[in-house]
């Protein structure tokens, strides 16, 4: 959408006082961070021996590991939660009252529910219950009831997005309305969320970092073991977020080719018709 339909354009002096304001906040940040580091090196924070320990390699390894648990953890929900939105967006689509008002109800009450409260679901809800599942899938299982709802909510914007003919021209040649949404739409609707579903499996591996809360050995439960082994929290949670970042910005990337290869193949298709 273009800005200057919602915003009109600044004009000379509104430009001059949003130079200026973001000048003044640049330089305010900037003095906040120089006081915390002049602060941190008075307490010796910044002491290259503290620092060492992220290149020792046990301890990187270490930082590794979990950050592997994290990725499977955050593989294994995206699977599920893509499979569970599908579910859940076609039942919400669906035109039988007994299937739509039931998966509405479920996506709007897991998309309402804090992910931590779910996961104590998880933790202390299920044993109450006689149900005893492993760590993995404590965490794994409350991580794609929360994000399925929303993984559900991008799945039924993409099929409401394909045009109708679509389906008509697939009703059209015989086939069924299952039929219609496996084969016709879909498939198109999947090529158009891919950016979508690839920024929120973002969020997904951010969100496996409460893992730390069920005990698993996942990289933010890594970190703090780290840190209370040897004393130094600020560089052990620092790598940690360090390596959050790097990932979470390898995958943005992704996300952004996504979306540029999904653009260029429009113009192409518009070409050849």
């Amino acid at each position: 959408m273009n800005e200057d339909i919602l915003f009109d354009a600044l004009g000379p002096r509104a430009k001059a006082r949003l130079r200026t304001v973001s000048i003044l906040c640049g330089l305010v940040l900037t003095a906040i961070v120089v006081a915390l580091l002049v602060q941190l090196g008075l307490a010796g924070q910044l002491d290259l021996d503290r620092w060492a320990m992220l290149a020792d390699g046990p301890i990187l390894g270490f930082l590794l590991q979990g950050l592997w648990m994290t990725l499977v953890v955050g593989l294994v929900s995206t699977a599920l939660s893509v499979v569970l939105g599908v579910f859940l967006a076609l039942g919400r689509l669906s035109r039988t009252r007994w299937l739509g008002i039931p998966s509405a109800t479920v996506i709007e009450f897991f998309r309402a529910m804090p992910l931590l409260l779910i996961l104590f679901f998880f933790m202390f809800g299920l044993p109450l219950l006689g149900v005893r599942i492993p760590l993995f899938w404590q965490l794994v299982l409350a991580i794609v009831a929360h994000a399925g709802a929303i993984f559900a909510e991008i799945v039924r914007a993409g099929i409401l997005a394909i045009g109708r003919g679509q389906s008509e021209a697939g009703k059209a040649i015989g086939l069924r309305h299952w039929e219609v949404m496996a084969f016709v739409v879909l498939p198109q609707a999947a090529r158009a969320l891919t950016p979508a579903l690839v920024s929120q499996m973002v969020r997904v591996i951010k969100e496996s970092s409460l893992g730390y809360v069920v005990g698993l050995a996942e990289l933010l439960n890594n970190g703090k073991v780290l840190s209370e082994f040897s004393g130094n929290f600020i560089q052990a949670y620092v790598g940690v977020g360090v390596i959050y970042i790097v990932v979470n910005i390898l995958l943005s990337r992704l996300a952004e080719r996504l979306a540029e290869r999904k653009g260029t193949v429009k113009p192409q298709l518009q070409e050849r018709s």
